[in-house]
């Protein structure tokens, strides 16, 4: 099927198999490969952009289903300069393997257009969705207080 995506501000065409994941788009025929895919079963969160602006697991989503559609992945977060999520996750130092943080800045980003005065609860209820193997989530919630601040 040929499909038309827009990622990151630029539009793209290609003819995928019906069945080929929203992730594999990405990353193997866009080779944008900051989306990362960690347990295949849409549990980790490791893969979360945003599709028309709100957080999406993209391994639960077809290629085709985004057909016309505006996706942003990691790579089309900072225009330039970091986006203030991504600032301050390395401020506080919210990562170490950083194999799950590009799914934590994507889904904490879009978590904040609609909730800018997170509590620390709030914070910790979001991340329900993603994983992070390494860390006790006490920096990453630093982190997303951080950056709701200087989203203000």
């Amino acid at each position: 099927m040929n499909v038309t995506i827009k990622v990151n501000g630029k539009s793209y065409t290609a003819d995928v198999e019906p069945r080929l994941l929203l992730v594999h788009f990405l990353r193997d025929t866009l080779s944008m490969t900051g989306t990362k895919v960690a347990c295949d079963t849409s549990q980790c969160g490791s893969c979360t952009v945003h599709l028309n602006g709100k957080a999406l697991k993209s391994c639960t989503h077809l290629a085709v289903q985004a057909d016309g559609q505006d996706v942003t992945t990691i790579e089309g977060l900072a225009n330039g300069n970091l986006h203030p999520m991504q600032e301050s996750f390395w401020e506080k130092h919210g990562l170490q393997c950083g194999f799950c943080t590009p799914g934590m800045i994507m889904a904490t980003t879009a978590y904040l257009k609609n909730n800018p005065n997170p509590t620390e609860e709030d914070i910790r209820h979001n991340l329900e969705g993603n994983m992070c193997r390494c860390t006790g989530y006490q920096n990453i919630v630093a982190a997303v207080k951080t950056a709701a601040e200087k989203m203000k």
